[in-house]
């Protein structure tokens, strides 16, 4: 435990460390508790604070870095924090402006968190715990081949080619698709396989097909995801001719950002914050993740974060991130029919 002026200290550290991207000097942090505290107290604190580790510096000489366990310290005494009321209005009414579209929302949320907060932002689309089946449609191509147009919860669509082994006209595709979709309403793939006895020899081969069409999505362990802000990563001086850069850049050439950051334990309503070594995957531990889930528990749940080297601006990373996941969570209610957003813990400020 610190005594509350070894922790004001350590606020004063990380605080001017994540503006200026230089070693603080003594000096520098006694400015901000002139009168009252001596020069010489500030320098034991400080060398109280880095044999504790949570400061470092450079060479002996140096001002002092904020360690790991310094962010800790500090992220972990920011308290309740909220985005201001000004920029909360801003935020509602662009998402009015777009088009009343899931792709929609979630690019604007990715670029206006990476705008916000300076740092990478990535927005994975809800996925459901379990893949259901909502609307079908056949579209005759060929006289013995249609197009099958799926329409799965969370209003993804998946379009796949079947063949019939005889001529099948576009009334009568019609008329199947209305049949399947009445009966496979709500289901899981599993559950539709259960019921899948009686079918005709047209709707057999359909069936099938949209069967396998969302085996794979439930197999998907991430999502499509929509991602923005890199050039605010490479810019920030730290990031300057280092390796570093070029780990974040191969993990999102290859697609494997998301499952570098996205921790196991991650929860519903409460915005994890993730800080250097702290991440399991060691290509990231030289960056921090700032993420939360949002969605409807239960039926459609997706991801929010940002990621940025450990002088990040936390407490506006932190709120942002939190309002963005409230304004995700009230249109993620109304996408399934949810005109109220009653059962959701929202973080907006009334």
């Amino acid at each position: 435990m610190l005594s509350l002026r070894a922790e004001n200290i350590l606020k004063s550290i990380v605080g001017q460390y994540i503006i200026r991207a230089t070693p603080v000097p003594s000096q520098s942090i006694s400015n901000d508790f002139k009168p009252g505290v001596s020069a010489a107290t500030i320098r034991n604190e400080m060398a109280h604070l880095e044999q504790e580790g949570y400061i470092t510096r450079p060479h002996p000489s140096a001002g002092s870095i904020p360690a790991d366990k310094g962010y800790r310290c500090y992220v972990e005494s920011l308290g309740d924090i909220r985005l201001p009321l000004a920029e909360q209005l801003r935020v509602s009414h662009l998402f009015h402006q777009v088009e009343k579209e899931l792709d929609e929302w979630l690019n604007l949320a990715a670029t206006l968190l990476s705008q916000m907060v300076q740092n990478v932002a990535v927005v994975t689309l809800p996925k459901p715990e379990a893949c259901q089946f909502k609307h079908l449609e056949l579209v005759s191509l060929q006289d013995s081949m249609a197009l099958v147009i799926l329409v799965l919860s969370g209003a993804r669509v998946r379009q796949q080619l079947v063949t019939f082994e005889q001529i099948i006209s576009q009334a009568e595709l019609t008329a199947i698709a209305n049949k399947l979709s009445t009966a496979y309403a709500g289901l899981t793939g599993s559950q539709i396989l259960a019921k899948g006895t009686g079918l005709s020899p047209t709707e057999q081969p359909i069936t099938e097909c949209l069967l396998k069409v969302m085996e794979v999505e439930a197999a998907q362990e991430y999502e499509e995801h929509y991602f923005n802000g890199l050039h605010f990563v490479l810019n920030q001086p730290e990031f300057t001719h280092s390796q570093r850069m070029l780990t974040l850049v191969e993990l999102v050439e290859q697609r494997n950002l998301l499952k570098s950051i996205v921790p196991l334990e991650l929860t519903s309503n409460r915005v994890q914050v993730i800080i250097g070594k702290e991440n399991k995957t060691e290509a990231i531990q030289d960056f921090s993740v700032v993420i939360i889930q949002y969605g409807l528990p239960k039926k459609a749940v997706g991801t929010i974060g940002v990621i940025g080297p450990t002088r990040m601006p936390y407490a506006r990373t932190i709120a942002t991130v939190s309002y963005l996941s409230s304004v995700l969570n009230v249109l993620i209610a109304r996408l399934y029919g949810k005109e109220t957003a009653s059962e959701l813990n929202l973080n907006t400020t009334n």
